[in-house]
């Protein structure tokens, strides 16, 4: 079993919550470790921990909302995005105002 451990390890991704939406889902951390091979999972994930939090990253289509950007490793991603263990992901919501 400790290869299976060692090896979900190395499939982990770091996930970067901004804190409007940490806000929204009180027992959320800013920052947690996924085991996920796409963005898309990434969702799956964060959703299976915080009910409805699929619902404020992603709209009907399904993609991710416009007003909200996913960043893997400093690059702008979609939901199918695959995600290398390690990575570095970071949601970020669009701030609009006039």
């Amino acid at each position: 079993m400790q290869g299976q451990d060692e090896a979900q390890q190395r499939a982990t991704v770091l996930v970067r919550l901004p804190p409007h939406l940490v806000v929204l889902f009180p027992d959320a951390d800013r920052l947690v470790p996924l085991v996920a091979h796409t963005v898309g999972e990434m969702v799956d994930g964060l959703d299976a921990r915080w009910p409805g939090m699929r619902e404020r990253l992603c709209d009907e289509t399904p993609a991710i909302r416009r007003h909200i950007n996913v960043f893997v490793d400093g690059r702008r991603a979609r939901l199918s995005t695959p995600l290398a263990p390690g990575a570095d992901v970071y949601v970020i919501t669009a701030i609009s105002g006039g």
